[in-house]
């Protein structure tokens, strides 16, 4: 065949890219430990965008090259050994012999520690005979707010964007004998480089870029058969830091998983490392950890991820739900503040050390902002379930007065316009325009393609107020408070209304409407939202058969998870943010409700696909993946702007590995139910370290049998 080309008169010329865009994280190499995260090529070298080693809300350095004998090493492999230390190998051929086999290699170990940044290079040799060169790394310092990298403004960008630079403050270098200091703003970074000699070109005005160059020079010499080391590193601080490393070592260090289908082992066991490395704690709450949302953009505090990852993770214990609960208690609004969205009784949704721009995309956040429909609803269900997991009464009482308040916003707030849904609308302008957790622009939308128009009330946010409000409650009963049934009728009222506003009929069959518009009309498109609804009780047993029967549908389930928009709807595209990707933590979710609803079949398949999303990203799952199918592709394709690790995509490892095994506390909250694999591919499930207040257990199961014994102390 012979292909026709357009001609000239009829081509159409494709416009250079004029404006900044945001960078790919898809193949960058990152090593982290809250706050401080390094990200490179997965040669050790920083040079792309994103590239660079950051601290808090700041890129301190975003340029890293290394030479040896006057040329790059050429790497050969990386090996990671935690999320928080990475091994670069590479040859040094430049002072090598002829000879084909390599003789002369490097090992450059990476470290990051919350504040610090390490390497160790480590330069061996085979030949017969030294070698005396040099060791020159050149480090370039920008100190780039992180929503400024983000937008694709720093670095090389800044040539062309005035109002960046303007952004940034000056760099300031001081050499202080065997130091070097930097600053800028409220950031230092204290830069040791034992036995180098250092040459600094800092910033002088004259020139577009304000970043300091840093060069360091070790003279190198390498015995016959011998080993040399060098080292350097740097010393972060923000004075401006709203959070920090948390202290102590997460209470799922000696948690276990094992199955006879590996993934699901790599997969965990990846997880929970991650997550490790994702503790934080506010600066007003020391010892009070909970879970940055995600690498690099999101190294703070937001109200629904770090409560959704929390609840992900109760199988393996309470104390960082504890300490999430009220480390958000302790932010709860107290009175109404158009500006912030602050209202009495509200969970935050996101902490800054300031006002937070974002370039292009006309949202200004203050440095506490409430923009969330669901976080409070979302506090109050973690309160209970982590009760029911062992929490002890002595941890629930202080926070009785902060769950009345939370759930007097319901009644009192979240429902703005009084037709008994809870519902959202940004009235500054410049706040975020969906405040569920699909809170992108384009994210609710009618299956013409058209967007809908707000408030938005959003189905699953109906499903958490309903389960709050009986899971509240259930706590004033059992703390002998009043209330409980004036609530019980409130969420009882709340599923009439529902039923009889929500579902749709459409080609044979009825679903859930992702939402209500204005005008109070179900938006008609069919969504991964309706997963939500499972397990919160505001569907009765027909209901949660047709959300079940819809979730592992063809157009929702992709074979690698469940996608975010189905694909009969004009807006679907699989590398849509929520119009048609599929994010781990969405899939989990349904995964889970559709265990504790009996559909465990499907619950099952949804986890294969999970597993092998999972493998194909290396068991590090992003934040969120194409929704490519699985049966015409062997692997997904990424979002190449995903966070990675990101707390709630790691957190659903264990939801699946947990809901594998059916899981959950008895109602004496001393014990462990569980269940034979519904999934007999998996062989068998071994999970040790689930926690019921306190007490490990290890959980047994196979297809035929399920068993739950205490661990000995």
């Amino acid at each position: 065949m012979t292909a026709v080309l357009p001609s000239p008169s009829t081509s159409q010329e494709i416009p250079a890219m004029s404006h900044p865009l945001q960078p790919f994280l898809n193949d960058a190499t990152v090593v982290l430990a809250a706050p401080t995260q390094a990200w490179s090529a997965a040669s050790g070298a920083m040079t792309d965008p994103i590239h660079g080693v950051y601290h808090s809300d700041t890129r301190v350095l975003r340029g890293l090259r290394l030479e040896v004998g006057g040329a790059a090493p050429e790497t050969v492999s990386q090996a990671s050994h935690g999320a928080s230390d990475t091994v670069f190998t590479a040859l040094l051929r430049s002072i090598d012999d002829r000879t084909a086999d390599p003789r002369v290699r490097l090992d450059l170990r990476r470290r990051v520690t919350p504040g610090g940044f390490a390497e160790e290079l480590r330069v061996s040799s085979a030949l017969g005979h030294e070698i005396v060169t040099e060791v020159r790394l050149t480090l370039t310092a920008d100190f780039a707010p992180m929503q400024i990298v983000k937008a694709g403004l720093a670095g090389s960008g800044l040539d062309g964007a005035p109002d960046a630079r303007a952004a940034l403050d000056p760099v300031t270098v001081v050499e202080r004998g065997d130091a070097v200091l930097l600053a800028s703003g409220t950031s230092t970074a204290r830069l040791d480089a034992p036995g180098a000699a250092v040459a600094v070109a800092a910033p002088d005005g004259a020139t577009t870029d304000p970043a300091a160059r840093i060069t360091l020079a070790w003279p190198l010499v390498v015995p016959a058969h011998g080993t040399i080391t060098l080292t350097w590193g740097l010393a972060l601080e923000d004075s401006a830091a709203v959070v920090t490393g948390a202290s102590g070592t997460a209470e799922w260090a000696a948690a276990r998983v094992d199955a006879g289908d590996s993934r699901l082992a790599h997969w965990n066991r990846r997880a929970l490392d991650d997550l490790s490395a994702l503790r934080m704690e506010t600066s007003r709450a020391p010892g009070e950890p909970f879970l940055a949302a995600g690498a690099p953009w999101f190294f703070t505090l937001f109200g629904r991820d770090s409560l959704w990852a929390a609840r992900l993770l109760l199988p393996l214990g309470t104390e960082l739900a504890a300490s999430t609960l009220r480390v958000l208690a302790g932010l709860q609004g107290e009175r109404t503040v158009g500006e912030t969205a602050e209202q009495p009784g509200k969970i935050m949704h996101e902490l800054r050390p300031g006002e937070l721009t974002m370039p292009g995309e006309d949202i200004t956040l203050p440095p506490l902002y409430y923009g969330t429909v669901d976080a409070t609803a979302l506090w109050i269900v973690l309160l209970a379930e982590a009760r029911r997991w062992g929490l002890s009464d002595d941890e629930v009482r202080p926070l009785l007065p902060n769950l009345e308040r939370a759930l007097a916003w319901m009644r009192d707030h979240g429902d703005s316009d009084g037709d008994g849904f809870l519902e959202y609308a940004d009235t500054t302008g410049h706040g975020l325009a969906n405040q569920g957790w699909k809170d992108s622009g384009d994210s609710v939308q009618w299956r013409d393609g058209r967007l809908a128009e707000g408030p938005i009330a959003l189905c699953e946010v109906q499903g958490y107020a309903y389960q709050a409000a009986r899971d509240g409650a259930e706590l004033l009963d059992a703390f002998g408070e009043p209330g409980g049934d004036e609530w019980r009728a409130w969420a009882a009222a709340l599923a009439d209304r529902f039923r009889a506003s929500f579902w749709i009929e459409r080609d044979g069959g009825r679903y859930p409407a992702i939402a209500l518009d204005a005008a109070k009309r179900p938006v008609d498109t069919l969504t991964s939202n309706i997963g939500h609804l499972l397990g919160t009780g505001i569907l009765n047993a027909d209901e949660a058969a047709d959300v079940a029967r819809l979730l592992v549908d063809e157009r929702l389930d992709s074979g690698f998870g469940l996608r975010t928009m189905a694909t009969d709807s004009a807006g679907f595209w699989p590398l849509s943010y929520h119009g048609g990707s599929v994010w781990a933590h969405d899939t989990a979710i349904a995964v889970q409700g559709l265990a504790r609803e009996g559909f465990r079949a499907e619950a099952a398949r949804l986890g294969r696909g999970l597993l092998r999303a999972a493998e194909s990203f290396g068991y590090r799952m992003p934040e969120l993946h194409s929704g490519d199918s699985a049966a015409v592709t062997a692997v997904p394709a990424p979002y190449p702007a995903a966070c990675r690790p990101q707390a709630w995509s790691a957190a659903a490892a264990v939801a699946v590995a947990v809901a594998a095994t059916d899981a959950r506390p008895a109602p004496d909250r001393t014990t462990l139910l569980v269940a034979p694999l519904a999934d007999a591919a998996l062989g068998h499930v071994t999970l040790d370290g689930l926690r019921v207040a306190g007490r490990p257990f290890r959980v047994v199961a196979t297809p035929g049998a399920a068993t739950a014994e205490p661990l000995l102390p």
